[in-house]
């Protein structure tokens, strides 16, 4: 879990608790609030910006499944898979993102 320049390890033996514990850790990083709008090279706006990934890794080296959720400055929650090659997932027809991880780490998607 990396909220900002703070990275935390956590180890679970179940998908259902890691995943328990994953949705405890953004909503309260939501409460936080948004970031500041950034001003590079253009302007990042709170929605532009990734202030916590969320993620979780199951299996072996070879065969390990990744997926988790980023959590936007606005507020919002984007699921995704996969760890250098990552891969935004459609939430809708479940009933939170966190589900949908649950589903990709079991392997049910």
């Amino acid at each position: 879990m990396r909220n900002g320049a703070k990275v935390d390890h956590e180890g679970f033996d179940d998908v259902a608790e890691a995943v328990a514990r994953m949705r405890e850790r953004a909503l309260a990083i939501r409460a936080e609030g948004p970031p500041k709008t950034a001003n590079l090279i253009r302007t990042y706006g709170p929605g532009d910006q990734v202030t916590a990934r969320l993620e979780l890794s199951r299996g072996g080296l070879l065969r390990k499944r990744v997926a988790g959720v980023d959590v936007r400055g606005d507020g919002t929650f984007v699921p995704f898979r996969g760890g250098v090659r990552r891969e935004e997932l459609d939430p809708s027809g479940h009933d939170t993102p966190f589900d949908l991880v649950r589903e990709t780490l079991e392997g049910a998607r």
